[in-house]
């Protein structure tokens, strides 16, 4: 185990229970395992999901910070950004270095000084607008495109579920 990566974890843990940050709140699934948290993701007021309670999972490689977390919502969320298994795409959770496919430049990508925060406020802002232009599901970026009606349709289903599994 990569006590490096532990005692960040621990560090980062500390402060957000410390210092709170609007928007989210985390926390360990397991008190034993430092490498996966719990996270609740409030809905960011004037958009879609407003007023969602969306659950999700990071889990964090034991060479963290030097490769990113997973992230992947375990709340049922139609977006662009996600797959439809739940995992969150973001160019900030892409392994450091070049895009292989030479859509995102390296400054866009993962690196260590990346925490817990910066990757949960990269989401809620995700969330306030989707990215289309490389979507990691199709389907939801037709429909954010092509069919803006039916896209909020299963949005607002998507947030009403969350609010009754409170």
């Amino acid at each position: 185990m990569n006590s490096q990566a532990c005692l960040l974890l621990q560090k980062q843990l500390k402060d957000l229970c410390k210092h709170p940050v609007d928007g989210f709140s985390a926390g360990l699934v397991d008190e034993k395992n430092i490498f996966e948290w719990s996270v609740t993701i409030i809905g960011p007021p004037d958009t879609l999901y407003e007023g969602g309670f969306f659950y999700a999972i990071m889990s964090f490689p034991q060479n963290y910070p030097n490769s990113p977390p997973t992230v992947r919502f375990t709340s049922d969320i139609w977006h662009p950004n996600v797959y439809p298994d739940g995992r969150v795409c973001i160019s900030i959770l892409h392994p450091p270095g070049d895009d292989p496919s030479g859509y995102e430049l390296a400054s866009e990508r993962w690196t260590p000084v990346h925490t817990v925060e910066s990757i949960m406020l990269s989401i809620i802002s995700m969330l306030s607008g989707p990215n289309d232009e490389s979507p990691a599901n199709v389907e939801a970026a037709k429909e954010w495109r092509e069919k803006r009606d039916e896209f909020k349709k299963k949005v607002s289903r998507c947030v009403r579920k969350s609010q009754e599994m409170l």
